[in-house]
């Protein structure tokens, strides 16, 4: 006889240790923000209470990757750490070429830089930012195709982050000879960490065939996807998460990754593909900017301690918890009435900025808004996935983004309920005095990649 359910999902870990957080007073928060020019990323971190900025790179990492990680070895070429974690890799996605780099930028750099160009274009369901940055870089143009459920943040689709098969199909037939490549971004982070479901990977495969394009995986938070369609999606419900991210791979012609993510690592990344004439070129370029091709940047207690982290993603336990961590955190601000992107993703919560502040122009950042008085009035530092990230076009002109989000992005194994408690309080002060905050304006910024670097003001 099956045991009986219980409702509270513990944590599948205990702490071993712990690190101290710096409690703040809302006079020194305000000092510090307004010394940051109000750009969360200027904050020292020491200045944070519970840092919710991004999950990349910023989870606790098991006694075992730590075991690990004294069995690196730092030899330059050869190493025996990277044939560990290439076969860790090829056990899960089973490309031909792994090629590892120091976090994801660097592979879609990497690749971008083979296959982008001026004239060229490359589709996905919605770029990130350093995506979006890297094939503009080359002068390509990056096109969002993903459904129309996945720029309406009050959809309840199960997978809002599927791309456009129609749309998809429409681009290949007009402009195909400018297609070097098809990109789908599992999940979907610029649209709330959505799922995207196999039946459209599948579909996303099957135009790619017929147009003859290679297709690539922005696989960053892959093993949350695959938990996804494992609750989500007809037939899927009883398979091992291991089995369906073996089939979303099988799918793919390559991929690139963000090893930060949900491999379990405070640094790394890779290029994984199967046409070994592009393979060369890629190492060719990896050689000039990264390192060796054992290596790409990376030490190799790196490179032992992802190995691990890949065996450890994929654990049913952990996506459990995980997933249900975050939706803990997204129906409590729910039902204090404080708009969230539905369904709750997997990495992050994002607040509807521009329907919780709507007396706020699009331009005048209300995304950013709520992260800076996030900030101010508890100490929680989020990021802003809007207008400030994606309202400037190539051309220089600025345009409102599809959704104007405040991402509150939970590190993998880091903090406890009682710190979402605290971060859940914040949010309701917050809601309270929503119709006073400021908008913002920006007073210096750079080409590219502002929301990193642009200093603000508010509009009193």
């Amino acid at each position: 006889m099956d045991e009986p359910a219980f409702r509270t999902i513990i944590e599948p870990f205990r702490i071993h240790s712990v690190e101290p957080i710096r409690m703040t007073t809302a006079a020194e928060r305000a000092d510090r923000i307004a010394g940051a020019a109000y750009n969360l990323f200027q904050l020292h971190a020491d200045d944070v209470l519970i840092d919710l900025l991004t999950d990349s790179g910023t989870g606790a990492m098991s006694r075992d990757q730590w075991a690990a990680i004294q069995r690196g070895d730092e030899s330059y070429a050869g190493s025996p750490s990277y044939f560990v974690f290439r076969d860790a890799v090829r056990d899960l996605f089973d490309f031909e070429h792994v090629i590892p780099v120091h976090q994801g930028r660097a592979a879609e750099r990497i690749l971008f830089s083979v296959l982008g160009g001026p004239g060229r274009v490359v589709p996905n369901n919605t770029h990130f930012d350093t995506t979006r940055a890297n094939v503009e870089a080359t002068g390509a143009e990056a096109v969002d195709l993903v459904i129309a459920e996945g720029r309406d943040p009050a959809s309840h689709h199960p997978f809002k982050g599927n791309m456009d098969l129609d749309a998809l199909d429409a681009l290949l037939t007009e402009r195909g000879a400018d297609v070097p490549c098809v990109f789908v971004t599992v999940t979907n982070n610029s649209g709330g960490g959505q799922p995207v479901s196999l039946a459209n990977l599948r579909g996303v495969r099957a135009l790619c065939d017929t147009h003859g394009k290679p297709l690539f995986l922005d696989a960053c938070r892959f093993a949350e996807n695959a938990w996804f369609i494992r609750e989500r999606e007809a037939g899927q419900g009883e398979r091992d998460v291991v089995d369906i991210v073996r089939d979303m791979a099988a799918l793919a012609d390559g991929m690139t990754m963000s090893a930060k993510k949900d491999p379990m690592g405070n640094i790394g990344g890779w290029l994984a593909l199967d046409d070994p004439d592009l393979a060369q070129e890629c190492r060719n370029m990896l050689i000039l900017t990264e390192g060796f091709p054992t290596y790409g940047g990376l030490a190799g207690r790196d490179l032992e301690a992802l190995a691990q982290g890949l065996k450890e993603v994929v654990q049913h336990d952990y996506l459990r918890y995980r997933i249900t961590a975050t939706a803990y955190l997204g129906e409590a601000l729910q039902k204090a009435g404080i708009p969230v992107l539905s369904p709750i993703g997997g990495h992050a919560v994002y607040i509807d900025a521009r329907a919780l502040l709507p007396h706020l122009d699009p331009l005048h950042y209300p995304g950013q808004a709520v992260a800076v008085a996030l900030y101010e009035l508890g100490g929680v530092r989020s990021c802003e996935i809007g207008t400030v990230m994606f309202g400037r076009r190539p051309d220089g002109a600025e345009v409102p983004a599809p959704m104007d989000l405040v991402r509150l992005a939970i590190p993998r194994r880091t903090y406890t309920q009682s710190h979402m408690d605290y971060v859940i309080e914040v949010c309701q002060r917050l809601a309270e005095r929503a119709h006073r905050l400021p908008g913002y304006r920006i007073v210096d910024e750079p080409n590219a990649l502002r929301h990193f670097t642009a200093r603000f003001e508010p509009i009193h």
